[in-house]
Parts: structure tokens; C-alpha cells; sequence
């Protein structure tokens, strides 16, 4: 004896797309406008997915490789290979401030086998040099974000909307018609329900992706913080 299932819910059937064939013009426009949404989320998570991967990488690849160099001038073709990390082109620009900053001491003269002393103002100079590269690569890991923020939070009102239009229809059908009957008041609840149900679907997984989008942020400017302090720590050493 074969047992069947006879619940299945109408939105993974075809009836859906009855509901949606036979929606106002309004009721679809926004779920135009939602599934768009969801799916522009899913391509951004999608690839911030596999950027941060590969900052993960790169970050921990070339902060081993520049941690195991004797003097800060020999990671520059690591920090070259490793694009993806934000803390590579904070060692770079940091590098070109401090050999600068070496050069007006020395007159012109470069860096030579041992870095002339530099003052407390020159090192602060290069913690605002370092600091100021951070921002714009972490600024550069957060574009997009902010539009899951968007459709976490606008979503499900943009779904309610489409709800509280589709139970209007339902209450001007039993008007027109003078019959308060499931045929009559059917169409507009499902089709209320189902704006209801893509606000929640693109809403959801925009806001759990913006939080660990936000959380990788925090953890990719800690790691950054960190590094700037590695960095000046090296310098003064060399320096000293």
C-alpha cells in the first residue's frame, strides 16, 4: 500500500503561477520589483562569498610571509601577489610613506642598507598613511552591502503592501458582486499572501547575509588595526 501525500503547498506547485497570471497590475509590479530584488542579493552574496574567501587568503598568506622577513623592504613582491588582501596594499603605500619620509631626511639620499631615524612625527605621519589606505580598503570590500541592507528592510513592507492590496481586491470583489463566497474572495487572498511570502523570501536571506557581511567587516578591520600596529612596530625597530 502506497501512501500519498495530499498536502502540498500551492507555492511550490503550479497554481502559482495562475495567482500570478491572474494578479492586478499592481500586485505585479511589486512582485516584479521583489524577485528582483532577491535575486540581485543573491548575486551580491554569492560574490562577496567568494571575495572574502579569497581576502581570508591572502591576508593570512601574505601576513605570514611579511611576519617571517628579516626587514620590511623584502615582502614587496609578496604584497604584489597578493592582491585580494586588504593589508597588502596597506604595506605597500605604508613602505612608499616611510621610504619618503627617509628620503627628505637623508636629503634625497634613499634608503640605504640601515633606515635613518625618524621622529615621532614622521611615525605618526605613517599611522595616518596606514590608517587612511585601511579605510579605503575596507570601503572597497563593503560596496554592495548596503544594498542587502535595503532589501532586508524593505522587503517585507514592500510584501505587506502588496498584501494589504490584494485583501482591498478581495473586500471590492465581495462589493461588486454582493457574494461573500470562496470564489469570489479566493483570488485576491492568495494573491495577498503571495506578496506576502516573496517579501519574507527576499527579506530573510538579505538580512542574515548583511549581518555576516558585517561581521566579516568588523573582523577585516581588527585584522587591518592589527597589522598597522605590526607595521609601526617594525618601522621604529628599524629605525631605532
Amino acid at each position: 500500500m502506497v501512501m500519498q501525500i495530499g498536502f502540498v503547498p500551492s507555492i511550490f506547485s503550479g497554481s502559482v503561477w495562475q495567482i500570478v497570471s491572474s494578479s492586478s497590475t499592481f500586485a505585479a509590479f511589486i512582485l516584479l520589483v521583489l524577485t528582483t530584488m532577491s535575486l540581485v542579493s543573491w548575486v551580491i552574496i554569492f560574490h562577496k562569498w567568494r571575495l572574502f574567501r579569497n581576502v581570508d587568503h591572502d591576508n593570512a598568506g601574505f601576513l605570514r610571509h611579511f611576519r617571517n622577513t628579516k626587514r620590511l623592504g623584502e615582502a614587496v613582491g609578496q604584497a604584489k601577489s597578493h592582491i585580494a588582501a586588504p593589508i597588502s596594499g596597506m604595506y605597500l603605500a605604508g613602505y612608499n610613506e616611510l621610504s619618503q619620509l627617509a628620503e627628505r631626511k637623508n636629503q634625497g639620499g634613499g634608503l640605504q642598507d640601515r633606515l635613518i631615524p625618524l621622529d615621532d612625527n614622521d611615525f605618526e605621519i605613517l599611522e595616518m598613511t596606514l590608517e587612511r589606505v585601511s579605510t579605503e580598503e575596507i570601503g572597497k570590500l563593503e560596496r554592495q552591502v548596503v544594498f542587502l541592507a535595503t532589501t532586508g528592510s524593505s522587503a517585507p513592507f514592500l510584501g505587506l503592501l502588496g498584501t494589504v492590496v490584494g485583501i482591498m481586491d478581495s473586500f471590492w470583489s465581495i462589493g461588486s458582486r454582493g457574494s461573500a463566497s470562496l470564489a469570489v474572495v479566493a483570488p485576491g487572498i492568495a494573491e495577498a499572501l503571495l506578496a506576502t511570502i516573496v517579501g519574507l523570501g527576499a527579506a530573510i536571506p538579505a538580512v542574515i547575509a548583511f549581518n555576516w557581511a558585517n561581521n566579516k567587516m568588523k573582523y577585516f578591520n581588527d585584522y587591518a588595526a592589527g597589522f598597522t600596529l605590526e607595521f609601526i612596530a617594525r618601522a621604529r625597530k628599524e629605525n631605532g
